[in-house]
Order: structure tokens, then C-alpha cells, then sequence
């Protein structure tokens, strides 16, 4: 819980792209699919180019460049929450196609909700005029995007109110802020089956964002940046000007945090 008049701050290149396709896609066991053995990243393959001698295992990392760059997002898996699910995202990609079985290369198809993991939500998503005019993730503004955010953490035994965003004391010109709430302590993320207690923002605090922040991407740690009991007219709030991008399902655990300066002011 942030005590500090000051918010705390993490300088974060916040790299996100529109469709999650930089995820690492774990693939099916043997048990699924036959010819393909395992999946990767839990265990080693032995590498038959160098006579079977070398064991590989990929490396997976999530701080690149000494910390320049940060990947806040979150690993496809089967067992990972699906909206409204208690089964959470289950079965999602199939190999139709290996080398194992006869073919030239190795071809995944994958069928999965678009608003699984960490994603954005474009303004159509709950507007129905905006749906029919074409507003969707392609006409999101790449540069909002891109850069350094701030994490703020959020109060732990309430939801984003208006009273919660005034005593974050976020300051004006900053464009970018991650909301670190409780679920990321609760690693809500992590449990398959959905939780309607996660943290959220209500729609008074969603309102006051608008109103007193230069705030244009919102980044929050589950699947909705609205809380549950509030989750559509924070939507509305939120997305009716089109100005304001959702990034939802970060990672963020594991993040530090530093006061604010002038110099991350003018960055971010």
C-alpha cells in the first residue's frame, strides 16, 4: 500500500503489442497430439544436429537490454483464467501439421477469446456505433503504446474510486500508468478458475481520470480494468472519447518502484 503523497514510479518501456501474438504459445502434450512430444520450455530436446550431444532449453526472459525493456505480459496457458469460466482458457492450439508426422514444417492453428492474457480493449468493445464503424485495435494510436509508464500501487482493501485516484496524487502530464492492485498479490492471473473479487476501477474513479488526468493508457493486473460490479459504465467512461487505450491482464509482480522526478515526468 502506498503511504507517500508521492506516487511510486517504475521507469517500464511498455511494449505492447495490438495482438498478442509476442506471447510465448505453449504447445499440446503427447497426450493430445502424438507427434508432438512435449511442451516447450518444461523440458529439454535434445539437439540431434550436433550427434545428440547438446541438450536444449530455451531461455525465457522477461528483462531485456539491463532492464531497458520490461515484458509485463503473461504466457499463454491452458490452465490461465477465461473470462466468466471456472475451466479457465482450457485446449487453444492444435499442430495439424509436424515434421514428426510427415510434414515440410511444424504449423500451429489457435482459437482462443481475444481478451485472453494480457490485452487491449478497443473502443467497439462496448460500443456498439464504434463496433459498426470499424474501431478496432488497428485504429489504436501506436505511440500511446510505446515508452515509459508509471506504476502506481493501489490501496489493497479497495476498489478504484474517485477518493482512491485523488490520494494516488498522479501528476498531470504523465500518459501512462500501471495500476498494481491487490490481484497481483492474490496472483489472480494464475488461478484458472475467474474471480469476481478482483480490483478494479469503479465508474467514479474511471470518471475522475478523465476529468483531472492527462492519462491515455490504462494498465491494469486482470482481466478487466473495470471492477465487476461496476463493469460497463466504467467501460463507457473510459473508452467513449477513443483517446483512452485499456491494457488489461499485466504481469507486475516482481516490478520495483521508485519516487517520480522531472526527468521521468518528461518522458512518460
Amino acid at each position: 500500500m502506498t503511504t507517500s503523497s508521492s506516487p511510486s514510479a517504475s521507469l517500464v518501456l511498455l511494449i505492447l503489442l495490438l495482438c498478442t501474438a509476442s506471447h510465448t504459445i505453449p504447445t499440446l502434450s503427447s497426450a493430445n497430439i502424438e507427434a508432438y512430444p512435449s511442451i516447450p520450455g518444461t523440458q529439454t530436446t535434445t539437439d540431434l544436429s550436433n550427434n545428440g550431444e547438446l541438450d536444449l532449453a530455451p531461455v525465457r526472459r522477461e528483462v531485456y537490454g539491463g532492464g531497458r525493456i520490461i515484458d509485463i505480459s503473461h504466457r499463454y496457458t491452458p490452465d490461465m483464467p477465461s473470462w466468466d469460466s471456472v475451466d479457465g482458457v482450457g485446449q487453444f492450439l492444435w499442430l495439424p501439421k509436424s515434421i514428426k508426422n510427415g510434414s515440410l514444417a511444424n504449423n500451429s492453428e489457435m482459437k482462443l477469446p481475444t481478451h485472453t492474457g494480457t490485452h487491449v480493449d478497443a473502443p467497439g468493445h462496448v460500443f456498439d456505433h464504434y463496433f459498426d464503424a470499424g474501431f478496432d485495435v488497428d485504429t489504436l494510436d501506436l505511440d500511446v503504446l510505446n515508452g515509459q509508464a508509471l506504476l502506481v500501487d493501489v490501496p489493497r482493501d479497495k476498489n478504484i474510486t474517485a477518493e482512491v485516484m485523488k490520494s494516488l496524487n498522479i501528476p498531470r502530464g504523465v500518459r501512462r500508468v500501471l495500476f498494481r492492485t491487490l490481484n497481483t498479490d492474490r496472483r489472480l492471473m494464475f488461478k484458472k478458475e475467474f474471480d469476481t473479487s478482483y480490483v478494479g476501477f469503479m465508474k467514479d474513479g474511471a470518471q475522475w481520470l478523465v476529468d483531472n488526468t492527462d492519462i491515455k493508457l490504462v494498465g491494469i493486473d486482470y482481466l478487466s480494468v473495470a471492477a465487476y460490479d461496476d463493469l460497463i459504465p466504467s467501460h463507457l467512461v473510459l473508452l467513449e472519447g477513443r483517446e483512452i487505450i485499456l491494457v488489461e491482464g499485466l504481469k507486475l509482480d516482481g516490478m520495483h518502484s521508485h519516487q517520480i522526478n522531472n526527468s521521468f515526468l518528461e518522458q512518460c
